[in-house]
C-alpha cells in the first residue's frame, strides 16, 4: 500500500469514527428518545403512581378490567384441575392425577403473576368467589369420568389459548409488560393443551386433533 493510499485510509477511518459522522448516517426526522433531563423530571412527578409512568400508552382501567377476567380464568382452572386431581379414578389414573396436580400449580402461578400486574397498574386483584364463573373465560366443569375430565380440560385450555392470543395482539406495543407476561402464560397454556391431547389419545386411542 502506498503512503498516499495509507493516509487516505487513515483519514477515512478517522472521519467515520467521529460521533457527528455516525449521526449523519442515521436519518430520522422523528426523535424517539426523551431527553434524560425530562425523564428525571417525569420520574419525580406523580410518584404515588409507582410503576405507572407517562410512557405507558394503554388504557389503565381497561387493562385492569381485562386482567381481572384473566385472573378469574386462571383461578377457575386451578379449581378444576385440583378437583380433577382429587377425584380422578380408574385405569392409569395415578399418572393423570399427577398431570392434573402439576397443571393446577402452574395455573396458580399464572394467577399470581396476573394479580401482581393488576397491582402494578394500581388496581386491586379480585379474588372474590362471588361472580367468579361469570368473570372467567373458561368454565368450571368437573367431568363424569377420567376421559371426560381430560376433554373438559383440553377444551378449557383451547379457550385460554385463543383468548390469550387475542389479548397479546391487543396489548402489542401499548403495554409491552402485560403483553410479555401474557406471552409467557400462553406458552404454558399451549403445553397444557398438548398434554391433555396426549392423555386423550392415550385413553381413547384416536387423536381428536390433527398434529
Amino acid at each position: 500500500m502506498s503512503k498516499t493510499n495509507g493516509n487516505a485510509e487513515k483519514t477515512r477511518l478517522t472521519h467515520v469514527g467521529k460521533p457527528e459522522s455516525r449521526k449523519s448516517l442515521i436519518k430520522n426526522d422523528q426523535p424517539f428518545l426523551t431527553d434524560v433531563q425530562q425523564l428525571r423530571i417525569q420520574a419525580r412527578q406523580n410518584i404515588e403512581k409507582g410503576a405507572l409512568t407517562p410512557a405507558y400508552q394503554g388504557d389503565v382501567k381497561q387493562t385492569i378490567d381485562i386482567l381481572q377476567s384473566v385472573l378469574a380464568t386462571e383461578i377457575v382452572c386451578v379449581l378444576r384441575y385440583t378437583m380433577n386431581a382429587v377425584v380422578a379414578s380408574g385405569l392409569s389414573s395415578q399418572s393423570v392425577k399427577a398431570e392434573f396436580d402439576e397443571h393446577a400449580k402452574e395455573e396458580a402461578g399464572h394467577a399470581r403473576a396476573v394479580a401482581e400486574r393488576i397491582n402494578q397498574l394500581g388496581g386491586k386483584p379480585n379474588f372474590s368467589p362471588e361472580g367468579l364463573a361469570s368473570r372467567s373465560a373458561s368454565q368450571y366443569t368437573e367431568g363424569a369420568n377420567l376421559v371426560a375430565m381430560i376433554k373438559e380440560n383440553l377444551i378449557a385450555e383451547r379457550i385460554a389459548c385463543d383468548h390469550y392470543q387475542e389479548l397479546i395482539r391487543f396489548f402489542a406495543d401499548k403495554d409491552p409488560a402485560t403483553r410479555v407476561m401474557m406471552e409467557g402464560i400462553l406458552v404454558n397454556e399451549i403445553e397444557h393443551a398438548n398434554d391433555m391431547h396426549d392423555l386423550l389419545v392415550a385413553h381413547e386411542g384416536t387423536p381428536t386433533l390433527s398434529k
